[in-house]
């Protein structure tokens, strides 16, 4: 760089030069120009730098001599020099120049003073390296530039801005965790003072300052947070109108190009509060404009900030600001779900630092406990327990009272929070007593809440019965575990250890984490042969509550760490442990009990007063020591108590006989043994119910003695013989108990009783008492009725039906083709509707509950393997049928057996596609509740194969995707489906096949959607096996396959994929599939499918009063001659039209209109017409007995059946109309899921019913079973031709029976 040998005259530089215009050094200093090295310059420089230090402002002489170095230094010369070094130094001399000539500068040019105050900024820089030889010097650069204000002389540059934006830039980017305070104290003076002092501060200058509030930033360089944190503090009353300004742009006038920081306003403004809420005294209503905004999103964002403005500890904006407080409370019933969501969540925070906020949260909170969203309930209840747990007295009563409602909510996620939470808190109070006496009261309520309705759903338990159930699984799962570990080691024992950790994980809470804890508990147990004694101590029967207390104490004691205060594996194990202890009962619990008990026999107990009768108290008692009996069975064993319930056997209550029954045969293993006296006491009463008590008791005394006494062969004979030859069919409310014991006993010993049972079975059971009708039940046309109200005869011959399968149950075999017998019998009873003598001496309902019996029997049957085996399809499809019943209660009632045989793993996979007919169910809750069963019963078979990894060598019965081909031929032999190209009739089965398919496609588990696509091609490939050389019925399977190949495609991509495997089809259903056989054809219409796909869905048909009948769209009647003995009430069924039925599914709906009186068999139907509908209404038809007898059939319109809500009144709907003269009758709506029943008009019409077809549906289902002379479904329903051959058909079927 040139540099002149004599310096340029002082004017030249802008300033005054010496008088003979050289340049002045200090004493000492030689000239500094280019010429000399660098290090002799910073030689120089230091004693310059020494001079200037050592001047002050008086010293005018120096200063006036001093001047043209001054101007000097400021040259371009040492403004750019490379050496840092002689940069540094040369800015310290400027620095002392502005000290020295303040308040005015030597430099006039405001170009040269932009460059010096560039330069100074940059040489700034080396204060980020403290340990640099040279900081002291940045220090005194940095000290003297604050305390003389010197960048102050900027503000009179046109562009100040530029130098005060670096200089900030500058000073926030060097500041780091190795500065002491006086650095940071130097920068805030120095930038504090060009705030304050300056006409304002612009957006980018302001940037420069916010942009490290920002997250990101902060988390990079905390120092440079806290510095900006310090100016703002510093500069709020300057600062604030320009902050002001900037969110006035962005949040009101929308206009976010004004700052690079307008995407992250709401971080500002959080950060902003923090530091000092008078930084935004006026943005606060501008935020209350942004809650009100049309976008949702950005309503949002507002209220997750306002939320932490609002929740901070020391915030007090809500009692400052109440407009924007109120506004805020009004998000929670935003119409945006996150936004009410966020709401929901800010209030725990808000209880917990703000507790005289809770009033003006409670009621937005009780509203939201209400929620339509399940999440937003949830939290409520998160929101108010963890608020709780942090301190009680921070909720209300009320707000406790919102999470106890909660606890009946509809969805189980909320109910377990809710559930969880009171427990935790009842732990924490009641029984920790961390708040004291006052607090524990607030929540002692909860106890009993939690065990009112803990697991309320359970169909049998209640809440202590099922807390004591669960606590005993657990129980047994450790044992098998402790099992294990004494097993040598293999690889087989380290799988079921594995499965059985897993499942032990699952009844802890959070099973994820407790997997990882449960693993590392069994290796200590593996190492730990003390702790395996201590958990053996603790799970084993005889263990008093005392000694699980020493045990779990021990356990964990030797599981604890000191030097980890916090042991979630150490809790996790005290879980596990307070799980399994019996921590309640024991020997000495159980005879308190009994002691309490006897009291309430005595009389002596105060129960009056407390509000309950000794009746009741001992019912009671006697229900709780039932419950304990099955989990505590050893704790009974002591001659006081069963003396006690030896009492309780001789009362007149029947449920308290029975209850004590039961718990002798739970605990009473040792009574013959240890206790002769209490056995010999004990036999006669027990012989004395089995004989002569309830059907509830006989059965317990039966399994009693079955279960404790050595001699039950003999015991048992003792009974069966006085009854098997004292039955009397004349007397049939005297069969109920004894058909219940010998039904028991034949299944319990059937070694013993199986043969004499045969002959009880053929004579009595079918001949005598199923195969006659000895009463007329009462015809009142209901479907149903309570139990009270069933003839004794039917009731007997329910049980007499339970007793076939209990004795075939006990056989396990069919060498005698006894079952054989049974199911035609079954199946016969279920053709005919439940009247098998078709002597219309039988009610309705009892009809009803003998369809029912029939099915469940059916059912039952199937469970075993040996009689699954020979179950035909046709009597599968019978069974089927009962879930499509006429009768709402038999449908309910049988979908449950259903479920929980299914649930449990009973049944055969091929059960589970009856549910799919339960889409035809016209009561939206019975849908409900099938799609929920397939749901359970889905996830529990994929669990079960997860869990069990030998099952893979059962897929075929237990993976769900194995249900379509069972599912495809159930729909195919639909009675329903009689036209394979009728477009209601195959939207029928769309509907049904997608209830199944909807459930199993919820997820693409191992390709399953290509995979069950493939099963129904390849069925495409194979014949019915139940009727293989039928062609239509081929052409009916082969359409219901194209149907569900039709909505698997539509519903799913990933269908196309290639299959995992080839699935294997059932032998029992389809044929092999022919080598070189093709079926590319394609059994719907183009047409067809799009209106599968696509069409409207046809309204669902709502039930007249709840057991109206299903659809049977299509059905053939099956037209039955009667002799001349049943007189001339005729009904008469023609087939019926799609379109009408159509036409009845959609007005069923609008029967509003219409009343029925219920008691009447044919009800008289009340009809308001509206004039102003013109209703092209369902024609049906019954003629009665008159109109019969004068040859009038008569038809009618208009009439449209009631609709009722589901579970009024079951209604055999007939109507007896005018008649309509101006067209053709069309036919009633045939039953869905029977045998629709016709009688012809005289003898005329009998001869040609002979030789029509029988028809399809059950009487086909069941026809091909037998040859001639067997009991056979055909019999039931055969034309009678003339008496002698009805009178025969009894004989043939006993005949039967006996081979």
């Amino acid at each position: 760089m040139d540099f002149a040998a004599q310096p340029k005259p002082a004017a030249a530089l802008g300033g005054v030069g010496s008088a003979d215009g050289k340049i002045a050094y200090p004493p000492g200093v030689k000239e500094i120009t280019d010429k000399i090295t660098t290090d002799e310059m910073i030689k120089r420089l230091k004693m310059v730098v020494k001079t200037f230090m050592d001047m002050d402002q008086d010293s005018e002489d120096e200063k006036q001599q001093y001047l043209p170095l001054a101007l000097h230094l400021a040259s371009e010369f040492f403004l750019r020099n490379p050496n840092k070094d002689v940069r540094l130094l040369v800015a310290c001399c400027l620095a002392d120049i502005f000290r020295i000539y303040a308040p005015e500068a030597p430099y006039t040019s405001h170009d040269k003073l932009k460059d010096i105050f560039l330069f100074i900024t940059r040489q700034l820089k080396g204060l980020e390296d403290t340990k640099s030889p040279q900081f002291n010097r940045y220090f005194y650069l940095l000290e003297n530039l604050a305390w003389v204000k010197s960048y102050n002389i900027c503000f009179e540059l046109e562009d100040c801005n530029e130098i005060f934006i670096q200089l900030f830039r500058t000073l926030f980017s060097v500041i780091n965790n190795s500065h002491n305070k006086k650095v940071q104290m130097h920068m805030l003076d120095l930038m504090s003072s060009i705030i304050m002092e300056g006409d304002g501060v612009t957006q980018e200058l302001l940037d420069s300052i916010l942009i490290n509030l920002i997250p990101a930033h902060k988390n990079l360089n905390k120092q440079s947070f806290d510095l900006a944190k310090g100016l703002l503090k510093r500069t709020v009353q300057t600062i604030e109108a320009c902050i002001a300004n900037f969110f006035n742009q962005v949040l009101v006038l929308g206009r976010s190009s004004v700052s690079d920081l307008s995407e992250h306003v709401f971080d500002l403004i959080q950060e902003l509060f923090a530091i000092d809420p008078h930084l935004l005294l006026s943005v606060m209503p501008q935020l209350e404009f942004k809650l009100k905004s049309n976008d949702g999103e950005e309503r949002l964002a507002v209220v997750r900030l306002l939320a932490k403005l609002f929740g901070s500890k020391d915030s007090d904006l809500a009692t400052q600001n109440r407009p924007l407080w109120q506004c805020f409370l009004g998000r929670f019933n935003d119409i945006h779900v996150p936004v009410r969501l966020e709401s929901v969540k800010f209030a725990s925070h808000c209880l917990m630092n703000h507790p005289d906020l809770a009033k003006d949260l409670t009621e937005y909170l009780k509203v939201r406990s209400h929620d339509p969203e399940e999440a937003i309930r949830h939290d409520v209840i998160v929101t108010i327990i963890t608020a709780a747990k942090r301190d009680l007295a921070l909720v209300n009563d009320q707000l406790l009272g919102f999470v106890r409602e909660r606890t009946l909510d509809k969805r189980w996620r909320v109910r377990k929070e809710a559930m969880m939470g009171l427990a935790q808190l009842y732990k924490k109070y009641c029984l920790h007593g961390e708040a004291g006496k006052e607090a524990a009261e607030k929540v002692s309520w909860i106890k009993d809440k939690l065990l009112h309705i803990y697991y309320q759903n359970s169909i049998d338990d209640k809440a202590l019965n099922e807390m004591w159930k669960c606590q005993n699984m657990l129980r047994s799962h450790v044992r098998e575990l402790l099992d294990l570990h004494k097993q040598p080691t293999s690889e087989t024992n380290c799988s079921a250890m594995f499965g059985k950790l897993m499942t032990i994980a699952k009844n802890l809470p959070d099973p994820g984490k407790a997997q990882d804890f449960v693993k590392k508990f069994n290796q200590v147990l593996g190492d730990d042969e003390k702790l395996r004694s201590q958990l053996e101590l603790l799970i084993s029967p005889t263990c008093s509550c005392k000694q699980a207390d020493v045990c779990v104490r021990e356990i964990a004691r030797k599981l604890a760490n000191p030097k980890q205060p916090t042991n979630p594996f150490l809790e996790m194990v005290k879980f596990l442990l307070e799980r399994i202890a019996p921590v309640h009962i024991d020997s000495e619990a159980i005879s308190a009990l009994v002691k309490l008990m006897n009291k309430s026999i005595e009389g002596t107990a105060d129960d009056e007063e407390e509000g309950v009768s000794p009746d009741t108290a001992i019912r009671s008692g006697l229900e709780l020591l039932k419950v304990l009996s099955f989990t505590h069975p050893t704790s009974f064993h002591s001659a006081e108590t069963y003396e006690s319930l030896l009492q309780c056997l001789r009362m007149e209550d029947d449920k308290v006989a029975e209850a004590a029954i039961q718990i002798f045969r739970n605990t009473g293993h040792k009574i013959e043994t240890d206790l002769p006296q209490i056995r010999s006491t004990l036999i006669p009463i027990l012989h004395q119910k089995a004989k002569r008590g309830t059907p509830h008791q006989a059965k317990q005394a039966v399994h009693c003695i079955h279960a404790i006494f050595t001699n039950k062969e003999v015991q048992l004979a003792q009974i069966f013989e006085p009854l098997s030859r004292s039955l009397n069919a004349d007397v049939p409310e005297q069969l109920i108990t004894p058909l219940v014991s010998l039904g028991h006993i034949s299944m319990l010993a059937p070694d013993q009783f199986a043969s004499p049972m045969k002959s009880v079975v053929a004579n009595f059971i079918v001949k005598d008492l199923l195969m006659n009708d000895r009463s007329t039940g009462e015809k009142n046309g209901k479907l149903w009725s309570p139990d009270e109200e069933v003839s004794p005869e039917v009731l007997a011959k329910v049980q007499a039906i339970k007793l076939l399968v209990r004795w075939l149950l006990g056989m396990k075999n069919n060498q005698s083709k006894s079952a054989n017998s049974t199911l035609r019998l079954l199946s016969a009873m279920l053709v005919s509707e439940g009247d098998l003598t078709e002597q219309k001496r039988i009610s309705k309902s009892d009809m009803s509950r003998l369809r029912l019996a029939a099915g469940s029997a059916i059912m039952k049957l199937a469970q075993e393997p040996c009689y699954h085996e020979i179950i035909t399809p046709e009597q599968f499809q019978l069974c089927a049928l009962v879930i499509n019943d006429e009768c709402y209660q038999v449908r309910q009632i049988f979908a449950q057996k259903l479920h929980k045989a299914l649930v449990k793993l009973l049944l055969p996979l091929e059960y589970m596609a009856i549910f799919a007919l339960c889409a035809k169910d016209p009561v939206k809750e019975r849908r409900a509740h099938a799609r929920q069963c397939l749901l359970k019963n889905i996830s529990i078979r994929r669990e079960y194969i997860k869990q069990n990894p030998m099952a893979t060598e059962k897929l075929l019965s237990l993976l769900p995707e194995y249900v379509v081909p069972y599912m495809i031929h159930l729909l195919a032999h639909d009675p329903d489906f009689t036209r394979s190209q009728d477009v209601d009739q195959l939207r029928d089965i769309k509907e049904c096949l997608w209830f199944m398919l909807e459930v199993l496609m919820t997820k693409n588990e191992n390709n399953s959607h290509a995979f069950m696509k493939k099963m129904a091609e390849n069925i495409k490939l194979t014949k019915d096996a139940q009727s293989p050389d039928e062609s239509k019925t081929n052409e009916k399977l082969y359409t219901v396959c194209d149907v569900a190949l039709c909505v698997i495609n539509s519903k799913s991509a990933l269908c196309n994929a290639d299959s995992p495997k080839d699935p294997v089809l059932p032998m029992k259903f389809f044929t092999q599939p022919e080598k070189d056989f093709c079926n590319d054809k394609s059994y719907i219409s183009e047409e067809t499918r799009v209106l599968l796909l696509t069409g409207k869905p046809k309204p669902t048909g709502v039930l007249g009063a709840v057991n109206k009948p299903l659809s049977a769209t299509g059905r053939k009647p099956y037209v039955r001659s009667t002799g001349p003995e049943t007189g001339s009430n005729i009904n008469v069924n023609s087939e019926l039209n799609p379109s009408t039925g159509n036409r009845s599914r959609e007005q069923s709906s609008e029967a509003a209109e219409t009343g029925v009186s219920e008691n009447e068999e044919n009800p008289v139907m009340i009809i308001s017409v509206t004039p102003a509908k013109n209703i092209d209404p369902v024609k049906n038809k019954e003629i009665n007995s008159d109109q019969a007898t004068q040859g009038n059939i008569s038809s009618d319109r208009g009439k449209k059946r009631t609709v009722t809500a589901a579970g009024a009144e079951n209604i055999q709907q007939k109507t007896d109309e005018e008649v309509d003269e101006s067209g053709p009758p069309a036919p009633s709506k045939p039953k869905r899921g029977r045998r629709p029943k016709s009688e012809s008009q005289g003898n005329a019409t009998k001869t040609d019913d002979v030789s029509k077809p029988l028809g399809k549906g059950r009487k086909r289902a069941a026809g091909s079973q037998e040859g001639p002379g067997g009991l056979e479904a055909g019999n039931a329903k055969a034309p009678k031709l003339q008496d002698g051959a009805k009178k025969a058909a009894p004989a043939e079927r006993q005949i039967d029976l006996q081979r």
